[in-house]
């Protein structure tokens, strides 16, 4: 993927130096799961994991594309991967064991650092005439895979406008690059994308004449009394080709997180690895570029962090 290509390319400069050695540690292999490859997690993933893997001489560490939130939040509870990244709302529901997870609470769950904010992105072909939410009645649209926690943003959002999900639309059930090609060639009316921005689906799809839908006050306000979690996201004007005005959405804070089975050595490492570097993080991937230590630790839906990201963030004094 070009969008991994730069971020290895940027970060070669800086991973030859720093490199970390807790004594005696027994060698980690850390699998983190990301989303789709046309999604900019794929990326994160990918620099943050290059970066764990160059720095930390006991972590062996390495990122895959997955189906999104909710699979990595059931990979991580099983034990078959060790850190991935969420949203918020959906790590809440793991660890309660709501929702997708109705019956299958993980526990053990917990946050290593509240990451950036990720935006919902409602991307609409012009001919379609959807200007809001209500206005995607009826009509033929992407909703990600079935039981992803993109689908879970479609029907938080479907149902606060006062419609029947899924029954009042015609849901398409596909990824992100496959619903960029549709619209592309206008065989869909909208499509659901949550991702970083700029996303490349979005991007590929405004560039063949497509729209953002804005999400005004009244609905991001009706959201948050029923789903605390959501806050107020702009995209400026200029991020997406065509895009000549800022367009107002809904947005959750994504969250890494492992299992308090990950030692407690490791996860400060991780941690203090991760913050040690974001400046080349940064420059690598522009979802994490600004992120600070002090907000890593807001806005994650009240989860526990883990007790070796706790031991870095006290060192530091964002914590008591």
């Amino acid at each position: 993927m070009k969008t991994t290509k730069v971020a290895a390319a940027v970060l070669a400069a800086v991973l030859s130096t720093g490199f970390v050695s807790a004594q005696n540690h027994k060698p980690v292999t850390i699998k983190f799961p990301t989303a789709g490859a046309s999604g900019a997690l794929y990326a994160v993933g990918a620099a943050i994991t290059n970066m764990w893997d160059s720095k930390i001489s006991f972590v062996k560490a390495s990122s895959q594309a997955s189906n999104g939130g909710i699979d990595n939040l059931n990979q991580i509870a099983d034990g078959e991967s060790q850190v991935s990244i969420a949203i918020s709302s959906n790590c809440y529901q793991s660890f309660n064991g709501t929702d997708s997870f109705k019956g299958a609470a993980n526990k053990k769950l917990r946050v290593i650092a509240g990451l950036y904010f990720n935006p919902n992105q409602v991307v609409v072909t012009k001919k379609s005439g959807i200007k809001t939410l209500a206005d995607v009645k009826g009509k033929h649209f992407a909703v990600a895979a079935a039981g992803s926690s993109v689908e879970g943003e479609c029907n938080n959002h479907f149902t606060t406008v006062g419609m029947k999900y899924p029954k009042d639309i015609k849901a398409e059930y596909i990824a992100f690059g496959d619903a960029a090609d549709m619209l592309q060639n206008g065989t869909i009316d909208g499509a659901w994308i949550m991702s970083g921005t700029p996303a490349a689906a979005v991007s590929q799809a405004c560039s063949a004449g497509c729209t953002l839908v804005n999400i005004d006050d009244s609905v991001i306000a009706a959201l948050q009394k029923k789903f605390p979690w959501y806050a107020k996201y702009t995209i400026p004007a200029g991020t997406y080709p065509g895009q000549t005005a800022d367009v107002q959405t809904s947005a959750i804070k994504m969250v890494m997180f492992c299992n308090t089975t990950l030692d407690d050595e490791t996860v400060y490492q991780l941690t203090k690895t991760l913050w040690e570097n974001i400046d080349a993080l940064g420059q690598a991937q522009k979802n994490l570029k600004g992120l600070t230590p002090q907000n890593a630790v807001k806005d994650i839906a009240g989860l526990e962090l883990h007790n070796g990201a706790k031991r870095y963030y006290k060192e530091i004094g964002v914590i008591k």
